[in-house]
């Protein structure tokens, strides 16, 4: 394979936003702009996405407040999908809920059960401005619906309710990355 065609190679690897950072709960912007710094971005997004071993990564969790994602995603068949999201826009989230491990690279080290829709479809754009429409089914499926999230101020232990969200702020408490601001709404 030539230099440059496996995504992320000529990006860098960025620092994560962690939760407490209000960067990863404000809602982010559109992009409109389409040139060479989105490219530039995309690519620091696989960069930092593959160093964390992540198979999803948003740009506010490297502190950049615009639409945009990247994934590297099997879903439950092992078939992988790999790609970006510009101005993503979740439009269908349907079929079966199945409360499965989620985590987060904003959150490392933890998980909880989270219940996810086993469908989703994501619509937007590519770094080029193309429109692409991406369908997810099972662990993709949640990969997309977890990233558009994030894309508006979300994060996974939103979704969390009783005993599960209880255990997940102590483990978030207790967490040597956390800095006792913005925990979970």
């Amino acid at each position: 394979m030539r230099h440059g065609s496996i995504p992320g190679a000529r990006g860098r690897v960025r620092p994560l936003t962690l939760l407490g950072d209000a960067a990863l709960r404000e809602p982010c912007r559109d992009v409109t702009d389409f040139g060479p710094a989105l490219a530039a971005l995309v690519e620091d997004l696989f960069a930092t996405m593959y160093a964390a071993r992540g198979v999803g990564l948003a740009a506010n969790q490297v502190g950049v407040p615009l639409r945009v994602f990247v994934y590297d995603c099997p879903d439950d068949e092992d078939v992988r999908h790999l790609g970006h999201v510009v101005n993503p826009r979740l439009v269908e989230a349907d079929g079966v809920v199945i409360r499965g491990p989620e985590g987060c690279l904003s959150l490392p080290g933890l998980e909880a059960g989270t219940e996810r829709y086993d469908h989703a479809v994501v619509e937007g754009r590519t770094v080029t401005g193309e429109p692409v429409t991406v369908h997810g089914t099972g662990f993709f499926a949640r990969c997309l619906q977890h990233e558009c999230d994030h894309l508006e101020g979300g994060i996974y232990a939103d979704r969390l309710t009783g005993w599960r969200h209880r255990r997940l702020m102590r483990q978030i408490s207790r967490a040597s990355w956390h800095r006792g601001s913005g925990t979970a709404r």
